[in-house]
């Protein structure tokens, strides 16, 4: 196993939570559906990336909005309807797509779905 200490010198170091270490898992398993309700479980939050695990009931979703760093969604389960800049996309279960920065997005479950949702906060320079 890797030596970790290393982080305890790293200010504010990238880490990630709510998930167990050194062992197999199906992220789609660590979240679970409830009936007329978005679930999230975030894995990590840090001021450059964010990783949320989401459990969409059929028909909900998140409404357009905008972010100022890259955001891609890994379809873990089932089917969402995509919408980038007006283009509307439809993601199935082991598919990706990633909505840019500063551009309108938002999204809808077509069925029950999850996903992984990685945000990226900064740019790298």
């Amino acid at each position: 196993m890797a030596d970790s200490s290393f982080l305890s010198k790293v200010p504010n170091p990238v880490t990630i939570k709510n998930i167990d270490h050194g062992k197999v898992v199906n992220l789609v398993d660590l979240v679970t559906y409830q009936d007329g309700q978005v679930v999230s479980r975030t894995l990590s939050q840090h001021k450059t990336v964010t990783l949320t695990l989401f459990a969409f009931e059929t028909g909900e979703g998140i409404s357009t909005h905008t972010t100022p760093g890259d955001a891609m969604v890994q379809v873990l389960d089932g089917t969402a309807e995509v919408t980038i800049d007006g283009d509307v996309f439809t993601v199935g279960t082991g598919q990706s797509i990633v909505m840019p920065a500063n551009t309108p997005h938002g999204l809808k479950a077509k069925e029950r779905f999850k996903m992984l949702l990685t945000l990226i906060k900064e740019k790298a320079v």
